[in-house]
């Protein structure tokens, strides 16, 4: 029951759609232009850097919020199990933000929540998010290829360090804990097809942060467009 609870918590939380709520602050809906998704980098091409940085505060957030009340509430009574809680938790509001029912189920694709996990959950995963995410970013501009990257790194390091003891739980716990964190890793992969699609064709847009990369990225687009 307490698992179930904890993905409730976390749901709810991730209904705080931020990027559709700016969205409409400013008379659009945000899925109605770019790529259609609710989320950080699709803000951040159609309003502006700013109003991205604000979406991703406020998706991290909402993660992290989802895990604390999780850990308040659980935590002095299955302390043999919290991180397990903590990650019900936290995979709840990446489903809330991914599919939230009041919006047809059409969401965003979870990184920026996903964010709000790795900061939350253990301090341990802090280094290697920050490593492999802005790494890839600054020198790649694929906002895509960084979100699949700390999907992977995480998987491999929560598989590690719970072999290592970090957790204190018990291995059947554990297992379950490294089932639901292979479930998010799929689904990040999977609602990241397409952008996997070009990385692999080397179609996939860039996305930069200062107004001069913007003049860039245009010029880049306009001779591709030429080239086609």
């Amino acid at each position: 029951m307490e698992r179930i609870i904890c993905l409730v918590i976390g749901y709810v939380f991730g209904l705080f759609q931020t990027a559709y709520i700016y969205g409409k602050l400013h008379g659009i809906d945000i899925r109605d232009y770019g790529s259609g998704n609710a989320g950080t980098t699709n803000t951040m091409r159609v309003l502006g850097t700013k109003a991205g940085l604000l979406v991703l505060l406020g998706d991290i957030l909402k993660c992290i919020l989802a895990i604390v009340v999780t850990g308040v509430i659980f935590g002095k009574s299955y302390p043999d199990m919290v991180y397990l809680l903590k990650i019900y938790a936290a995979t709840g509001a990446i489903l809330g933000h991914n599919f939230p029912f009041y919006l047809n189920f059409r969401g965003g694709k979870g990184i920026a929540a996903t964010a709000g996990m790795i900061l939350a959950f253990h301090p341990y995963f802090i280094p290697m998010g920050v490593i492999l995410f802005f790494g890839a970013f600054f020198t790649t501009h694929y906002v895509s290829l960084g979100s699949l990257l700390v999907y992977a790194g995480f998987f491999i390091e929560i598989v590690v360090l719970g072999q290592m003891g970090i957790f204190g739980m018990s291995q059947n716990l554990l297992i379950e804990m490294y089932a639901i964190a292979g479930i998010l890793t799929v689904m990040a992969y999977y609602k990241h097809r397409e952008n996997i699609k070009r990385l692999l064709s080397g179609t996939e847009r860039k996305t930069y942060l200062s107004h001069k990369n913007k003049q860039a990225q245009g010029s880049e687009e306009n001779k591709q467009s030429g080239a086609g």
